[in-house]
């Protein structure tokens, strides 16, 4: 299953090399300087994505191996059943597994929470530079009305052309 972050932010850097894209053949630094804004926000939010779900998956294989390796432990004694010394030993064996599983639970949780906290760090750093250019584009906009909205005219008038091509 894939996590929602991955494919809103896919979205995200998607748009904003499109915007990049006509920022530059457009000249507008604005355009330019937010799209990749955004596509470095899309990217560290796909990022997200893809670590929330490697540690799902690995915690799901810890998981699975432990059941199996537990269940042919629990086999093993069922089928050795008499034999107080090969009880014994399953029983450890047993107690093993369940050492390891949950030394290996606990490591994929750790390595998930260190790179969930990253991937929200580099999301937030995102965030705040989008809304800081932002702020800079409309400070621009204000100074420049009509020559924003010439841009905004020329840029929609590309997009058109991009669109729908040449007749």
């Amino acid at each position: 299953m894939v996590d929602t972050d991955r494919i809103t932010g896919a979205a995200k850097e998607f748009g904003g090399k499109v915007q990049g894209a006509v920022g530059d053949l457009t000249g507008s630094k604005r355009d330019s300087v937010e799209g990749r804004a955004r596509e470095a926000q899309g990217a560290a939010e796909n990022l997200y994505g893809q670590a929330k779900d490697t540690v799902r998956d690995a915690a799901d294989t810890v998981a699975d191996t432990a059941r199996d390796l537990g269940g042919r432990v629990r086999d093993a004694v069922g089928n050795l059943v008499g034999s107080d010394d090969v009880e014994d030993r399953a029983r450890r064996a047993q107690g093993a597994a369940e050492d390891a599983y949950d030394r290996g639970e606990r490591y994929v949780r750790s390595a998930g929470g260190k790179a969930y906290d990253r991937a929200g760090d580099a999301y937030e750093d995102g965030a705040r530079a989008l809304r800081q250019g932002g702020g800079a584009a409309t400070g621009r906009i204000a100074e420049h009305p009509i020559a924003a909205l010439l841009v905004v005219g020329l840029l929609g008038y590309g997009l058109g052309l991009l669109i729908h091509g040449r007749d």
